[in-house]
């Protein structure tokens, strides 16, 4: 990092102190959208399609979706992922859908599209440009979560290609403002009137307030506090941040006020015209003494990653809200569905940003790479919850040249590790055997099982068993071989009656229903799969007699 002002001593030392966690200066929330009780279950365009989409063709599917049940089987969102927008804008800067093959408009497509029974999901990409190059939203948050919401998506899938990191580096700032929207009259607090933590100093800087500035609150590792500022009304205010300018590279800052409403400013690379800055952001603030905390609370890759996504994560909910108010309707919650591709571990701040959260690069419908996304999401079941899931990506049953065993394998996984179930197939040319595995109710039943708890691996191996704790008190064993050869494995009921994440009630007997061979029996201590093919599994729901 480069010294930004700071004295060479403090400059020195931050590389010997570890940043503290953002936890401790943002408040992380768990994300409550109210939507997505049960992983989400749907179709989209990108696995078959990718780029070659257009309005007639989605219709189609969308139809086919409702002709083969799958709508009834609860696949309900119809997700156009990237390649639906035009690379123009509308004459306001809004979002617009393709002006050739999406030529009615994305707002009546939507309404075609629920008057078949389906809710509607769209894609941008949290960077400067979709994976495809065309318009996304970084910097567009709020204009383009109203543009959803205003025409009625109930699914947004938001990418992480061309994105733009928020910067490690803080301004060098000498004062705030406060101003009551259209007063015209600011009050100006200065630097000087601070308490200082961590790497904070304050510097001399000519041709300033005070001719001072506070220097340090770079990547964490340093906070301002303004301890006594007095509001005589409520209101909105606009605040400004004072610096002096330094450097040709971007600069960020977050803005707490009592340690819980937080707003964020970017300053760009500054030119040197002059030698001070004025940069604003809108506030609410109530009567009385206020603090405010001023910090770069960015102090690695994944800080930004998460705040870029709780920040659309809010103006989702927001938009939605403020569609509802103003046509006096009922309000229609967003599906978040967070796509940076497991980079900065989502896993673990997913929930405070999103309803589901990838875990790994592309899904392709290559057997080797589809088990190294399996081997990677099943160590992450304590991430999921209700309402926040790991996603390994969309399904591939029914694509590229997976065998009948593989398809069915790699449903029955998807649906144990409480994964999105997101066809990504042609469903006009989906034949009656693929029909059946992504309609097989027992499965779906397991996978939208209201106590939302992912499976635990209980055995690595070639042999892999996975259990999934199911509400009243029932347990889904999947025994999947991952070797090329039959295998034959017994499992001791009491690995799953002495877990504690498990917990099957301890009994003389068990109830025990095969699903994909649609059998019934009764057990006592062990459970005997035999002859299981490679790349076969065999999935059951236990339940005490």
């Amino acid at each position: 990092m480069k010294r930004n002002g700071m004295c060479p001593i403090c400059y020195f030392r931050q590389f010997f102190t570890k940043p503290s966690n953002i936890s401790d200066n943002y408040n992380n929330k768990i994300y409550d959208s109210g939507v997505a009780l049960t992983p989400p279950m749907g179709w989209s365009t990108w696995n078959t399609f990718r780029n070659r989409i257009n309005q007639d063709m989605l219709l189609e599917m969308a139809t086919t979706m409702k002709e083969k049940g799958l709508i009834d089987a609860g696949y309900q969102y119809f997700n156009l992922d990237d390649n639906w927008q035009s690379s123009l804008r509308d004459e306001n800067g809004d979002l617009q859908g393709d002006l050739t093959t999406f030529s009615m408009g994305i707002p009546s497509l939507i309404k075609k599209l629920n008057e078949i029974g389906l809710k509607v999901g769209l894609y941008t990409s949290n960077g400067t440009l979709t994976c495809e190059d065309l318009p996304s939203s970084l910097g567009r948050e709020k204009a383009d979560a109203y543009t959803f919401a205003k025409w009625g998506a109930e699914y947004f899938k938001y990418d992480f290609c061309h994105n733009i990191p928020y910067s490690q580096y803080a301004p060098l700032v000498y004062g705030i403002g406060l101003s009551p929207i259209g007063s015209g009259k600011e009050t100006f607090y200065s630097c000087m009137d601070t308490i200082l933590f961590g790497n904070a100093k304050l510097m001399n800087c000519k041709k300033v307030i005070d001719n001072k500035c506070v220097t340090g609150l770079d990547a964490n590792h340093g906070a301002m506090l303004y301890n006594n500022i007095e509001i005589e009304e409520d209101g909105e205010f606009i605040l400004t941040i004072h610096i002096k300018k330094k450097g040709h590279y971007a600069k960020y800052l977050l803005a707490q006020f009592d340690d819980t409403d937080n707003y964020f400013i970017d300053f760009p690379s500054q030119n040197f015209g002059n030698y001070t800055a004025r940069f604003q952001t809108r506030v609410q603030l109530t009567k009385g003494t206020h603090t405010l905390k001023l910090l770069n609370p960015i102090g690695t890759s994944a800080d930004s990653s998460m705040l870029q996504y709780q920040l659309m994560g809010r103006c989702l909910i927001e938009a939605t809200e403020r569609v509802a108010k103003e046509n006096g309707t009922k309000r229609k919650p967003i599906v978040y569905s967070i796509c940076e591709w497991g980079r900065n571990k989502p896993w673990k701040w997913g929930s405070s940003a999103g309803n589901l959260w990838r875990t790994t690069p592309d899904i392709r419908p290559i057997w080797p790479w589809m088990m190294l996304i399996y081997g990677h999401t099943v160590k992450l079941f304590n991430s999921s919850s209700k309402g926040h899931y790991n996603d390994p990506d969309m399904l591939e049953v029914g694509n590229g040249k997976l065998t009948y065993d593989e398809n069915i394998s790699h449903f029955s996984l998807w649906c144990m590790l409480n994964a999105p179930l997101i066809l990504g197939n042609d469903l006009r040319k989906m034949n009656d055997e693929v029909l059946s595995i992504v309609t097989n109710k027992d499965m779906i039943a397991i996978n939208q099982d209201k106590l939302t708890k992912q499976a635990k691996r209980i055995k690595k191996g070639r042999i892999n068993v996975l259990a999934k704790p199911l509400e009243d008190g029932k347990v889904a064993v999947c025994v999947f071989n991952r070797s090329k050869l039959t295998k034959n494995y017994n499992l001791d009921i009491n690995r799953l009656v002495d877990d504690e994440y498990i917990k099957l009630a301890k009994s003389d007997n068990y109830n025990v229903k095969n699903i994909w061979a649609n059998t019934n029996g009764t057990i006592t201590d062990s459970l005997k799969s035999q002859k299981i093919k490679g790349h076969s599994c065999c999935v059951y729901i236990i339940e005490k007699a």
